[in-house]
């Protein structure tokens, strides 16, 4: 049984599939219908890559691939887990060959710099990239979402870098109802810091930002922030925000 609307067979694409920049609930029911929502008219095929969680030790890193299988496997789509820990990894060809055909690619969360410096320039960044741009949705958690969009920072020391650029016009700050205790220099550091073009957007737990790379769409259970040096605006779910993206494009 697949999840509604979920199509057992890949069709043909003429467009990148969607975006879903989440702030945290991977592979738990809470984001159930937002994943439904992703493979929907799509091929029941997610891959599930949790290489940001790789420097936590290989128990964690198991961990988050078996919540994936059971996650999709749970919504009737087949589950395709990614043993991506690092950049030799990232780059073998055989891992990178099963991106081809599927529905949804998922980047859990973890370490944001460390997913973009594993990722970046390998044959499996290439191969998420070919499958967004073929009608695959790609979905970032935390510090996926971190890592597709424009800023990566090191959480361990606070250094911040680049990301994945796919998303190049936004920078993301995830579990943004908790970040306030957890470093609330953040915002304030992003919303002065990005340049001209390139938004900021807090994005809640359990919630996601859908669509892409001009309109979007709230998806959760609670809401995104948009952020700027007048102040804060929230969306809530279902509402959408338009986000114009100029000249923005994927780092492969």
């Amino acid at each position: 049984m697949t999840a509604p609307g979920v199509s057992p067979s890949k069709p043909a694409f003429r467009a990148p599939g969607p975006v879903a920049l989440v702030g945290s609930g991977e592979f738990l029911p809470v984001m159930a219908t937002v994943d439904a929502g992703l493979l929907d008219g799509r091929t029941a095929r997610a891959v599930i890559i949790p290489t940001a969680s790789a420097p936590e030790g290989t128990q964690v890193f198991n961990r988050w691939m078996t919540m994936g299988v059971k996650h999709f496997t749970s919504l009737g789509v087949e589950p395709v887990p990614l043993a991506v820990t690092d950049r030799r990894s990232a780059d073998d060809p055989g891992l990178a060959a099963q991106l081809a055909g599927s529905g949804l690619v998922y980047l859990s969360g973890g370490n944001p710099a460390f997913l973009t410096a594993t990722l970046r320039g390998t044959r499996v960044w290439t191969a998420i990239v070919e499958a967004w741009r073929g009608g695959a949705a790609l979905a970032g958690c935390s510090a996926g979402a971190m890592a597709l969009s424009a800023r990566a920072p090191d959480p361990r020391v606070g250094v911040e870098g680049e990301g994945l650029g796919l998303v190049a016009h936004l920078a993301v700050i995830p579990h943004f109802d908790r970040m306030s205790s957890w470093r609330p220099e953040l915002a304030g550091h992003l919303v002065a810091s990005v340049p001209a073009g390139q938004f900021v957007v807090g994005i809640d737990e359990d919630t996601a930002l859908v669509g892409g790379p001009d309109q979007w769409t709230v998806a959760g259970r609670q809401g995104v922030w948009l952020l700027s040096p007048a102040g804060r605006q929230r969306f809530g779910p279902g509402e959408r925000i338009e986000l114009p993206a100029v000249g923005a494009g994927p780092a492969v």
